[in-house]
């Protein structure tokens, strides 16, 4: 292997060195596929020529096994951008999803924009972790940020980028949570059933147009909100009493005119569910109604299928989502229940009702599209865990009542 070591820009005459300058070395790692010239490595700033040689000992060792690499000197920010269609194509990820990796990519822009991808390193990497979080991001926040830089770095290790991932023993440091906001969090907000009954009631006596039948829905489904307003008609089995989950509604701007249908959230979340006859009913007094104002507004009507389409502008369009959480609040409002409950809620509650019914974890979660989900978990447990206790009181009942 040719090759020779020298003071880089020395401008001594002499034969010892004094003006400081740092030993480098220039040898040859084979030859350009294209050209056929001999291609050269060259590498400076190191103080002695021993430090030199032995780093030059090194990369012959792995040019002559095939380990070596060439790292790239592209910054953070020009791979990152390159990634973020690679990653869209290959993983075939939801719009939603590429707005939140964005996002996530713009945390970590001030840190490392600039940097070449081989100079992070594992301690730069930890110190924009720990510095997010004296920033005050929380930690779910912080959980994506670092997902994001993982699956970065990654893909440029596998293409051979980069010798050495900077995240790999990288880790999100956890704010200790106090006894009382870890029983908060425990279990999410629900309604009871009494409470679920006068809501539902509420929405029947003052809803506005599709409220009851938006909120039966979700409340005997646990259908989340994205499903509920992309559902069609064709989705709808009127004679078996099935609904069939296949898309989801994305709209980030709210404007009715620019939705998009997407995949559920989880291949899991495609299913069919089996729906009370009384969500039967009012769907079919809907459909009624609705096909009369199809009939009467003609090519005015944007007929896609929609069950939830507006019938006020955008005639046929589907409602969005803020809609169902705005209309939501106001019937919690006129009910006097907690309105910090949310369209998700309606989720919760399903799932507590299911529990408290007897039904399994296992039933609930492919009712739900879950294939694993700890606020689901939460909730079955903490509601079986009531059950548990009622049991226990009505033994002791039993046992005194012998004395």
């Amino acid at each position: 292997m040719k090759g020779h070591f020298y003071r880089r820009n020395c401008t001594c005459k002499k034969k010892k060195c004094i003006c400081g300058s740092k030993w480098a070395f220039t040898i040859d790692i084979g030859l350009d596929p294209i050209t056929g010239k001999r291609k050269q490595k060259v590498k400076s700033g190191f103080n002695t020529k021993q430090e030199a040689e032995e780093f030059a000992t090194t990369l012959i060792h792995e040019l002559n096994q095939g380990t070596y690499l060439e790292e790239t000197d592209k910054t953070f920010s020009d791979f990152a951008k390159e990634w973020l269609p690679v990653y869209s194509e290959a993983k075939n990820v939801k719009p939603g999803t590429i707005r939140v990796r964005l996002h996530e990519i713009g945390k970590l822009l001030p840190y490392f924009a600039q940097l070449k991808l081989k100079d992070i390193t594992r301690k730069m990497y930890q110190d924009a972790l720990n510095d997010l979080k004296e920033k005050g991001y929380s930690d779910s926040t912080r959980e994506g940020i670092n997902r994001t830089g993982r699956m970065i770095f990654r893909k440029a290790l596998e293409l051979e980028l980069i010798k050495k991932d900077p995240t790999e023993f990288a880790y999100v440091k956890k704010e200790k949570k106090t006894i009382e906001q870890l029983e908060e969090e425990e279990v999410p907000r629900y309604l009871e059933k009494e409470e679920l009954a006068l809501f539902l009631k509420t929405a029947k006596d003052y809803g506005l147009e599709h409220d009851y039948l938006m909120y039966l829905i979700l409340a005997y489904t646990g259908i989340r909100v994205g499903e509920l307003v992309a559902l069609k008609w064709k989705d709808i089995d009127l004679i078996n009493h099935t609904i069939s989950i296949s898309k989801t509604y994305y709209n980030p701007k709210n404007n009715a005119l620019e939705y998009q249908l997407v995949t559920p959230k989880t291949r899991k979340s495609r299913r069919k569910i089996i729906v009370d006859e009384e969500v039967i009913h009012v769907l079919t007094d809907h459909k009624r109604v609705q096909e009369k104002v199809i009939e009467r507004l003609g090519d005015a009507y944007h007929n896609k299928d929609f069950i939830f389409a507006k019938m006020e502008r955008q005639y046929g369009y589907p409602i969005v989502v803020k809609n169902v959480r705005d209309r939501m609040k106001r019937l919690l409002k006129i009910a006097r229940l907690n309105e910090d409950l949310t369209p998700h809620s309606l989720r919760h509650t399903h799932t507590s009702l299911l529990a408290e019914a007897g039904v399994s974890l296992e039933q609930i979660m492919d009712r739900l599209g879950h294939t694993d989900d700890q606020i689901t978990k939460n909730v079955y447990l903490h509601v079986t865990q009531e059950m548990k206790k009622e049991a226990s009181q009505k033994f002791a009942e039993l046992m005194r009542s012998l004395r």
